[in-house]
This record gives structure tokens, sequence and C-alpha cells, in this order.
């Protein structure tokens, strides 16, 4: 009992990975980015990229800062409608209309 729980791991672990990866026959790798430098292969595509997997930062502060202001940190409204600003009103022109008879 004790081979076999050995034994199964480890087949396990040998038939993962025969033969480098290649395209299925009759199809081709994706093909090369606009930017890149050259088209990438199997394993590059494969590949994790950094921003996928960022870095853990554990620094704790070792000071107190205090927050630097904020221009746009404004209060909250208090809900009442703004009071527009007071201008001159035009004097009313009257306007006759002339109707046909």
């Amino acid at each position: 009992m004790k081979r076999l729980v050995l034994i199964v791991p480890l087949a396990l672990a040998a038939c993962g990975r025969v033969a480098p990866l290649e395209p299925p026959p009759g199809q081709t790798l994706p093909v090369k980015p606009a930017m890149a430098q050259r088209t990438p292969d199997a394993d590059a595509l494969l590949t994790v990229p950094p921003i996928a997997r960022p870095e853990r930062i554990d620094e704790l502060m070792k000071r107190s800062q205090p927050r630097q202001t904020d221009r746009f940190d404004l209060p909250p409204p208090s809900g009442e409608a703004p009071v527009p600003p007071a201008t001159e009103e035009p004097a009313e022109e009257e306007t006759r209309i002339s109707t046909p008879q």
C-alpha cells in the first residue's frame, strides 16, 4: 500500500510534459503583436505577465504623516437649491402684432 502511495504521484508527475508545446498540425502560432520585436513562442504565451501577479508590499508606516490638502475635497451639499446670482432684468418692451382684417 505504501508503494502505491508513492508510485501514483510519481506517475502523474512523469506524464505531464513529454515534449515542448507545438501548435496543432495545420495551425500556426498567433501573429506577431504590433509593437513586439519578435513573434512570441508557446512558452512566452504561457508565461504570466508581472502585472497579473503584482508584488505585495507589507511595509508598515514608520511614522504618521498628515494628508496633503485636496482642493477637490468639497463638503457635501446641504440639499438646498443654489441661489442664482442677482441680475438686472431688462425692461419689458411692448410688442404689437398686426393681424389682418
